[in-house]
């Protein structure tokens, strides 16, 4: 007595690749957007009724899709546009801390807290009574011979080289700020439009299943019409 072989039916291929997946790793023609739909067909004509693609051809097709919807709204596509269209292809995220992008160097960091302590109180309230000390000290006559007199220019001097060591390390320091705000703006811009994106294709996608919907209850509908036609018929 010989036993037969068991045969697993074969697994259905992916009309763009070719390649065999499981059922559940594969989308059929009916549940594809028409915008998507027609772009498979322009570049697989074998792409109809029945047909099926696999993950990772659709989320290229739908790339494709939302690419040149951007393009017909606004003209061109930037760095930061092929970025949010790389993330809805791959499925990864697109938003980022600013810190994260370009590290603070030791010279960065070092102009961050002169320019914080440079424009708090504390800097304020040290730097008027070393002032007054140093008008008091050359006025009133503490030492027998003041070591900057009356028009103060040693103090004068010395105000001016603060002021041009504070205003390099200030303008660096909002520089480095203007770094993080252009950053953190360019990921909130990436993380909107990818949403804009998305929402969009939520939408596209709930007025297909709705018109799949209806298409169903129309076809429900006319057999159970012919059904009482038929019993009526028969009745008669």
């Amino acid at each position: 007595m010989t036993l037969k072989k068991s045969t697993k039916p074969a697994q259905p291929t992916c009309a763009a690749c070719g390649k065999s997946f499981a059922p559940s790793q594969l989308q059929t023609w009916q549940d594809i957007r028409p915008g998507i739909s027609a772009l498979i067909a322009a570049d697989f004509p074998d792409w109809s009724k029945g047909a099926v693609i696999c993950q990772s051809d659709l989320a290229r097709f739908r790339r494709l899709y939302v690419e040149r919807m951007l393009a017909d709204e606004r003209g061109e596509i930037g760095a930061l546009e092929h970025q949010v269209l790389d993330s809805i292809e791959t499925g990864q995220t697109v938003s980022r801390a600013p810190t994260a992008v370009q590290p603070a160097t030791f010279g960065q960091k070092m102009a961050d807290r002169v320019a914080s302590f440079g424009g708090s109180w504390t800097f304020i309230l040290t730097f008027l009574a070393v002032l007054v000390a140093w008008i008091a000290v050359n006025v009133v006559g503490l030492l027998a011979a003041p070591f900057d007199p009356y028009p103060f220019i040693l103090l004068n001097l010395v105000l001016s080289c603060v002021a041009a060591l504070q205003a390099p390390v200030i303008m660096m320091s909002q520089g480095r700020k203007e770094e993080k705000d252009r950053a953190r703006a360019e990921s909130d811009y990436r993380v909107n439009l990818k949403a804009e994106l998305e929402i969009r294709q939520l939408h596209e996608k709930i007025d297909h299943q709705l018109a799949k919907q209806w298409d169903r209850l129309a076809e429900m509908q006319q057999i159970q019409i012919e059904i009482l036609e038929e019993m009526a018929g028969r009745k008669g």
